[in-house]
């Protein structure tokens, strides 16, 4: 990867950043003024100014952070002991004008902090999975293979790599396929299955496992992949001290036209030409505390959004953590179910 590759000038947006971060991979951007090294903005930056209702059209220098951690040449071999002391995963190293030179990735898997994210994982694992139908006539949806295995198990494995070793899966449609599956592969971690008799939607299955979670678990929908660090997700989880978390996607939607705006007249009151708009989408990731599956009727369907909704009323604190676009992954349609087999090939 090329320096210029991280490179942002400071007078860019905050969603130029945030598409380049995506492309970069790296969590990091290196902010230059008439080409010298001045700052560095990262996701967690970015993700901060938004939640404090910050414009994605400001200027990165708002955001940035100007004391930023970097290497001169001379000290280059210390690179790998500081990325490690202040958990950068990539380190600019700079010549005697603050230009960068180099930048030091931070590919060794050894000197990454061990992950022990170790709370439960609930994968909600019982739809029909009518959009994907006819490959739902055959198999139940979290078996339908993305590559080599399948999307249940992608799910697994990624929780599993940031330290989390108990999964229940709540399963109805084709259940005992499911189970023969998960009984069949070797495996580091511990599933358990609770059965719906009945379709009790997103959150009623929750209800199942009344007495069997007594700490802060995270809820999954079994046809999305996040690519984001749910350590990080956890910790923000409970600073906030939120009942629920709900991991939101910011889409970013451009109309192709240009928009007016009339009064109560049917005079035009404004124009704007293909504009852009944000908005927070639900992909179908939360964390919550064990009292809503204890405040929970047995056996009755409800939705988890509606679940949400009661809490909300009732003044109870729900947060959001938001990623970027590219860093959620549904398979949920066709078409987006090809566009993760192709981007999980990219990545291994």
């Amino acid at each position: 990867m090329d320096v210029v590759d991280f490179l942002i000038d400071e007078e860019s947006t905050v969603l130029n950043a945030m598409e380049q971060l995506d492309k970069v991979a790296k969590k990091v951007l290196f902010v230059v003024k008439g080409g010298h090294f001045v700052a560095a903005i990262t996701d967690g930056d970015i993700r901060r100014w938004i939640l404090k209702k910050g414009k994605l059209d400001a200027k990165v220098k708002e955001v940035a952070n100007y004391n930023p951690k970097f290497l001169y040449e001379a000290e280059k071999n210390k690179a790998k002991e500081y990325m490690k002391k202040y958990s950068v995963e990539a380190l600019p190293v700079l010549d005697k004008d603050r230009n960068i030179i180099s930048v030091v990735l931070w590919n060794d898997e050894q000197i990454k902090p061990k992950k022990n994210l170790d709370v439960p994982v609930i994968i909600m694992a019982g739809g029909l999975g009518t959009r994907l139908y006819p490959y739902t006539k055959i198999l139940p949806k979290p078996l339908i293979p993305i590559g080599e295995i399948p999307i249940a198990e992608h799910i697994i494995n990624r929780f599993n790599k940031f330290g989390c070793r108990q999964f229940y899966l709540v399963l109805n449609h084709k259940k005992n396929t499911i189970k023969a599956y998960f009984s069949d592969i070797e495996r580091s971690y511990s599933v358990d299955y609770v059965e719906e008799q009945k379709p009790l939607g997103t959150g009623g299955g929750l209800s199942l496992l009344k007495g069997k979670i007594p700490s802060t678990f995270i809820i999954t929908n079994c046809d999305i992949l996040i690519d984001e660090d749910y350590e990080k997700i956890y910790n923000y989880h409970k600073k906030m001290g939120n009942l629920i978390t709900m991991v939101c996607s910011l889409k970013n939607i451009k109309i192709p036209y240009g928009v007016i705006e009339i009064n109560d007249k049917g005079e035009i009151e404004k124009m704007k030409e293909k504009p852009e708009l944000m908005y927070f989408v639900n992909t179908g990731m939360y964390l919550a505390e064990p009292k809503i599956i204890e405040d929970l009727e047995e056996n009755q369907p409800v939705e988890f959004p509606d679940i949400i909704e009661k809490y909300k009323s009732k003044g109870e604190k729900i947060g959001i953590y938001p990623i970027s676009e590219n860093s959620w992954m549904d398979m949920g349609q066709f078409e987006e179910m090809e566009k993760m087999k192709r981007r999980l090939e990219k990545d291994e």
